[in-house]
Formats: structure tokens, C-alpha cells, sequence
């Protein structure tokens, strides 16, 4: 089994050795299965959403509703185009080309499965791989941010400006909670290459704790969890996605950077924030879910379970149920006000990054220069000193909420007169009123001719 597990893993040379028409043959599938899953998350957010509200979804074009993403794709190129006489027209322009584009190209590093054989010739279910393919994908990420504040500050509006500056703030914050979680990943896996960090998650290493011998988790997602909880809430953070979807955000700033933008440049930003949501899942299968390999019970029971194409199967399996956990949250969270979402990614998210960061790094200093006995003990201690520094951390006290008859007393003389709390509103002592001394009417026990 470990020599099966060895031979279908792809090295540095693997791609080096393509033959140039077999690229051409790569290049074009990774085009085609992006554009496949585009339309297939849109409509599949489209009936999840609608499944978990209750009421049909999609179910007119096509079998069961699944070609309404295609008819919308195909209408959206033809429909008119409006641009605005304010906007800078070569920005204008070029801003949904650079989004469209770099999401294609952050694709090109992920590994879809292991060596296959292609009419004869070996290789790689994956594009492309360089010794720092991680850096490439979040150099694409980064490139995607000036698509976004182009096209805010190209449409010559305000509400758009706005989004594109929200859009920016917020995805340079979340991209830097981003890298510092992949940042485990380098330190744990040796390599910033995507299918050698694949490859290292084929089986958990052996360590001693106090004379027994264990093996660790195989996927980084176990292995490294807080950094894969800090990648998930980064990634919906950088992709615009509810509850995080500030940016275009409809009851603030209409459609947010892509309010001036219709027909083909729509769908071009359209399909770029869906290839984001593909590329972020896909990119979090590889660093934290093993990649293209089959999860353990599967493994255990069917040996060829990693052989072939059928990486490709699992692959794709967790990429769908990354997109599912995309649709759920924005089918069940409310959007978060822009000040706490800031707060979050600054104050939380980046600080428990570089304290998990820093334990790492002691660890593995522990491994190579401590005894048995001693590195446990110093790592059991230093958790229990960062625990308790995490408990005992002094916290913002809110002031204390005054009273209504306080905040009046506290008013300073000469301000506005305040109307009184029970909404009774005194008689104005100018005016004049004539009141009349009336016998109340009574109910039985009169004469009927008693004047009242």
C-alpha cells in the first residue's frame, strides 16, 4: 500500500516532463470544469437556499430547474449595456478583466488527483507546480483586490467608490489572517508546494508520548486545527460572502463596487467572486483535507481507492461540501456590522494566528533539542501559561448604563428642554381654557328627566 501511495504522487519534475500539447489539454479542462462548477454552485446555492427557506427553488429550465444558470449566463452577454458618462473608460473596463482573471489563474496550482496516464504519456491531474505555488495563489488573491477598488473608483459614483474602499479594507485584513494560517502549513509540511503538501498528508508521523508510541493525524485540518478554523472564517471574509458580504452590502451601498456595471462586465465579477469561492474551498481541501486522497475509512477498506482518476472524485466530494458550508452560513447568519467584522479580523483573528504561530515554532524546536520527559513537560506548561494569559487579559469594561433620571440630571444647564417620559404633555400655561362644571352621567338610579 505504500509503495500505491508513492507512485501516484506527482513530483516537481512530473511537470517538467509534460509535453506541450498535453498542457494545452489541461489548460483547457481546468477553464471548462471551472466554468462547469460556476454554473453548478450558482444553482445549487440557488435550491439549498431555497430548500432551507422553505419555498422552490429553481425548477422551470431544464430537468428540475438545473439549466436557470446557463439561460443567465447566456442572457447576461447580450442584454444592454449601460456605462456611466463619469466613468473612466479604459479603468472602466479593465477592472472585470483583471478579477476574471486572476481567479482563473490562481486554479492553475491545485492539484485535482495524482499521475494519471493521458493518451500514453504520464501526468499530473493538475496544471502546473512551482516551489512556492502557495505564494502564487495568494498573489492572485492580492491582484483580485485591485480589480475591486478599480471598478469602485472607475464608475465615477459614490455608492460604488465606497465598496470598492470597504471591498479593499476588508480583503487586504482577512488575507493576512489568510497567510498566517497557511503559515502552520509551510512549517508542518517542509514545502510551500501544493502537491508536495498533499503528498505530506498521505500518512500521520510517529511521536512518543511518555513510552508510548502514537501516530499524528494525516490531515493538517486535525492536526493544525486552530489554523484551519482561522482559514475558513479568513476565507469568507476575503470572498465577500454573508455574513461578510459588507461590500455589497444592498440597504447601504446599493450593489457595492459593481453598482455601475451590467450586461458581459457583470458576468465577468459574477463568475470571479464564484471562482473564489471554488478556489478558497479547493485550495482548503489541498492545505488542510489531504487534497485529492480518499479520507481514511474509505482507504481502509478499498486499497485503490487513490489510484487513477478517482482522486478526482474525492477532490471534487470536498470541494462541494466546502461550497455547502459557503450557502449555509449565508442561509443563517445576518451581516455583521463593518466595525465588528474589522475588529474581528484585526484583534482576533491575526493575534491567535501569530500565538499559534509561535507555539508551533517552539515545538519544533522542542522536537530536535529537549528530551522526551522535558518537552512535554514545557509544552504542557506553556499551554497552561497561555491559557491562564488568556483568562486573566484585562477586557474593555463597558461603563456603567445610566439611568433615565440620571442622564437628566447630568445635563448641563441652558440644553434643549426634554418632553416628560410618561408622553403626558402638560397644558401650555398661555392658553386659555374654559372649563365647564358638567354633572357626570350616571347609569341607573335617576329620573330619565334629570338634566345632565
Amino acid at each position: 500500500m505504500m509503495v500505491a501511495a508513492h507512485a501516484t504522487d506527482p513530483s516537481l519534475q512530473t511537470f517538467e516532463d509534460d509535453i506541450w500539447w498535453i498542457t494545452l489539454i489541461k489548460l483547457l479542462g481546468v477553464f471548462v470544469i471551472l466554468l462547469l462548477l460556476t454554473l453548478f454552485t450558482i444553482n445549487y446555492e440557488r435550491k439549498v437556499v431555497a430548500r432551507m427557506a422553505v419555498r422552490p427553488g429553481p425548477n422551470q429550465v431544464g430537468p428540475n430547474g438545473w439549466l436557470q444558470s446557463l439561460t443567465d449566463g447566456l442572457k447576461l452577454p447580450f442584454k444592454e449595456e449601460i456605462i456611466p458618462k463619469t466613468a473612466d473608460k479604459v479603468v472602466y473596463f479593465i477592472a472585470p478583466v483583471i478579477s476574471a482573471t486572476t481567479a482563473f489563474t490562481a486554479f492553475s496550482v491545485i492539484p485535482f488527483g495524482g499521475v494519471v496516464s493521458m493518451f500514453g504519456h504520464k501526468t499530473a491531474l493538475q496544471l502546473t507546480d512551482v516551489p512556492v505555488s502557495v505564494l502564487v495563489l495568494l498573489a492572485c488573491s492580492s491582484m483580485s483586490v485591485y480589480g475591486v477598488v478599480l471598478a469602485g473608483w472607475a464608475s465615477g459614483s459614490t455608492y460604488p467608490l465606497l465598496g470598492g474602499l470597504r471591498s479593499s479594507a476588508q480583503m487586504i485584513s482577512y488575507e493576512v489572517a489568510m497567510g498566517l494560517s497557511i503559515v502552520a502549513v509551510f512549517m508542518t509540511a517542509g514545502t510551500m508546494s501544493t502537491s508536495q503538501i498533499v503528498k505530506a498528508q498521505a500518512e500521520g508521523n510517529p511521536f512518543h508520548l511518555f513510552g508510548m508510541e502514537l501516530t499524528t493525524p494525516s490531515w493538517y485540518a486535525v492536526l493544525l486545527f486552530p489554523s484551519f478554523v482561522i482559514y475558513m472564517i479568513a476565507a469568507v471574509g476575503e470572498t465577500n460572502r454573508a455574513p461578510f458580504d459588507l461590500p455589497e452590502a444592498e440597504s447601504e451601498l446599493v450593489g457595492g463596487f459593481q453598482t455601475e456595471y451590467s450586461s458581459f462586465k457583470f458576468a465577468m465579477f459574477y463568475l470571479a467572486e464564484y471562482i473564489n469561492m471554488i478556489t478558497v474551498s479547493a485550495f482548503c481541501t489541498t492545505l488542510f483535507l489531504g487534497g485529492w486522497r480518499a479520507p481514511w475509512p474509505i482507504t481502509a477498506v478499498w486499497h485503490g481507492a487513490n489510484s487513477g482518476w478517482f482522486g478526482m472524485i474525492w477532490f471534487f466530494v470536498k470541494v462541494l461540501i466546502f461550497l455547502f458550508g459557503f450557502i449555509w452560513l449565508r442561509a443563517t447568519l445576518p451581516r455583521m456590522r463593518y466595525d465588528q467584522f474589522m475588529r474581528l479580523g484585526w484583534k482576533i483573528l491575526i493575534p491567535v494566528s501569530l500565538v499559534w504561530i509561535l507555539f508551533l515554532s517552539y515545538v519544533k524546536i522542542a522536537n530536535n533539542e529537549m528530551s522526551e520527559r522535558s518537552k512535554w513537560l514545557s509544552i504542557g506548561g506553556l499551554v497552561v501559561v497561555v491559557l491562564l494569559v488568556a483568562m486573566f487579559w484585562p477586557s474593555q469594561r463597558k461603563p456603567r448604563q445610566l439611568s433615565v433620571e440620571e442622564q437628566l440630571a447630568a445635563r448641563p444647564p441652558g440644553s434643549f428642554p426634554v418632553p416628560p417620559m410618561d408622553l403626558q404633555v402638560p397644558p401650555s400655561p398661555r392658553a386659555r381654557r374654559a372649563v365647564a362644571e358638567r354633572t357626570p352621567a350616571t347609569v341607573g338610579g335617576d329620573t330619565e328627566n334629570k338634566e345632565v
